[in-house]
């Protein structure tokens, strides 16, 4: 138990992080007029954010060969990153914060659940039993609440 703590903090941290980070962004794109302007700046930054990661790490460049046996969807994430912060820059001023941020998590939620149930994109598969269908219906039920 003790050796999730550390794992489980880090992921609420990282779920915070996304709250601010709507937030900021929300903030950006009033200043600059421009929900494209906004993601923009966020997605300039967290790639500068990330390219110095890659420096203390000191990550080296995959090769040509590994690039190439990756899957051609592979590389396709940024598209769902992008979906995410331009949608949400859009969307939290119209729901509030907390709305977005639960029915953001209702979406994966539901998202993971069936790729675990199906084994999408190489995932385990693990079949939905009834403590996940309860899981699901009182996430459904807070979202309920919380949009209310």
């Amino acid at each position: 138990m003790l050796r999730l703590l550390l794992p489980s903090l880090l992921a609420l941290g990282a779920g915070i992080s996304i709250v601010v980070q709507q937030v900021l962004n929300t903030n950006l794109r009033t200043a600059l007029n421009s929900a494209a302007w906004s993601g923009f700046v966020s997605y300039a930054v967290g790639l500068a954010c990330m390219a110095l990661l890659i420096v203390a790490l000191r990550d080296p460049l995959p090769s040509a060969s590994v690039a190439a046996r990756i899957p051609w969807w592979a590389w396709s994430g940024g598209v769902f990153g992008a979906l995410f912060i331009g949608l949400a820059i859009v969307l939290v001023p119209q729901l509030g914060a907390a709305a977005f941020i639960a029915l953001l998590v209702a979406g994966q939620m539901l998202a993971s659940v069936a790729f675990d149930h199906f084994g999408w994109m190489g995932l385990a598969q693990r079949p939905l039993d009834g403590p996940r269908l309860v899981g699901i219906a009182l996430l459904v039920g807070g979202v309920i609440l919380i949009r209310r």
